[in-house]
């Protein structure tokens, strides 16, 4: 539901940006891979390099067709079935789970079950099964803390101490002696009460994924430690604010991963085979994109799907709208190389112009 007090979305956007807030993202989609065949088919398919992946481990990456378009990305965890495991980068997960765009979920579930044949490789659907809380703000690492009985990773943070967490609590596998995970993507296996829930570094705090029928105890548990819940509304305003691209919005099915600058976080350039690694590594090495993933500010806000013009030309269409408190309104678009940072575009032909700057946003 989206907010219309301008009040309450400014309060809510200050526990996004200042302390911590809790969003339901349970919408994404999810599905597992389990067998021993997962890392190497999944690699062949995927932009990024998943062998060497180890449990506790994750990785971003995208999945394209043959000519280098992006179907979707998606972010894949590495776990281990068994509880008693030591952390090691030799061990060999046990199962991948996949996190995806909902809109991006049924291209991933047929590109699995197309090309899975000949690998040991079961196919699990977990969309349903499994909930998604998102800790987003500064303070997200001390509520994690603080919910999960958890050492602090910094000295800095107000949580950290010398004692580790006491393991008999519940602390299930790569607890890496009770510390937060620090490497985007990476994650735990802990327990909050009597409920295991993978703790999930993200660029903007920690991801908590557990089973559906939990959702009312995780929720209280994280309001207790410290969590104000906030709508995914304003979280959406905090991903523009940073330049994150979203599929299915700002990206679709003729974007090329460097349009989007998703080369340095996405795609591997050292690893083997994988569809529509030469469409990407030609245009990486010899070429140049005719699109670029830009920032808009508004002059007023805009839906999204506005046709862009830079004078008599149209240059793009605009991808996420939002109005942030800081900034306005604001917007992402991917845009003709000529609408270079600087230059004022025609948005939606109502009069709205939008000055195209670099990423993420940055008081003027």
């Amino acid at each position: 539901m989206a907010i219309t007090d301008t009040a309450a979305l400014t309060e809510e956007y200050a526990t996004l940006t200042e302390h911590c807030g809790l969003v339901d993202r349970s919408e994404r989609g999810k599905l597992a891979l389990t067998g021993s065949g997962g890392v190497e088919f999944l690699n062949g398919q995927v932009t990024n390099e998943l062998v060497g992946l180890a449990p506790g481990e994750g990785r971003y990456a995208a999945f394209l067709t043959h000519k280098g378009k992006m179907l979707g990305d998606l972010r894949i965890l590495a776990v281990s079935d068994d509880p008693n495991a030591e952390p090691s980068k030799d061990a060999e997960p046990s199962e991948l789970l996949l996190d995806t765009e909902r809109v991006a979920l049924q291209a991933l579930f047929d590109m699995i079950r197309r090309f899975k044949v000949g690998y040991d490789v079961e196919l699990h659907k977990r969309t349903l099964e499994y909930s998604l809380f998102s800790l987003i703000g500064p303070t997200a690492g001390e509520v994690a803390t603080r919910a999960f009985l958890l050492q602090a990773s910094s000295p800095s943070s107000s949580q950290a101490s010398n004692e580790r967490v006491d393991v008999s609590n519940g602390a299930l596998p790569y607890a890496r002696e009770g510390c937060l995970p620090e490497a985007e993507h990476d994650h735990l296996l802990l327990r909050l009460g009597d409920t295991p829930a993978r703790l999930i570094r993200t660029d903007l705090g920690f991801d908590v994924l557990f089973e559906a029928d939990a959702a009312d105890a995780l929720r209280a548990a994280l309001v207790d430690a410290g969590a104000v819940e906030a709508n995914e509304d304003t979280f959406e305003i905090v991903r523009v604010e940073g330049g994150r691209p979203r599929y299915g919005l700002d990206l679709d099915e003729t974007t090329i991963p460097q349009e989007a600058a998703l080369n340095e976080r996405a795609v591997s350039f050292t690893k083997g085979c994988y569809v529509g690694q030469e469409t990407v590594a030609r245009l990486h090495y010899k070429g140049k994109p005719n699109r670029y993933l830009r920032g808009l500010r508004l002059s007023e806000s805009v839906e999204p799907g506005a046709e862009l013009r830079l004078g008599e030309r149209s240059v793009g269409r605009l991808g996420s709208s939002v109005l942030s408190p800081v900034f306005g309104p604001i917007g992402l678009a991917l845009v003709r190389r000529e609408a270079e940072p600087g230059a004022t575009l025609e948005a939606g032909g109502q009069g709205v112009h939008a000055t195209v700057t670099e990423l993420p946003f940055k008081p003027i």
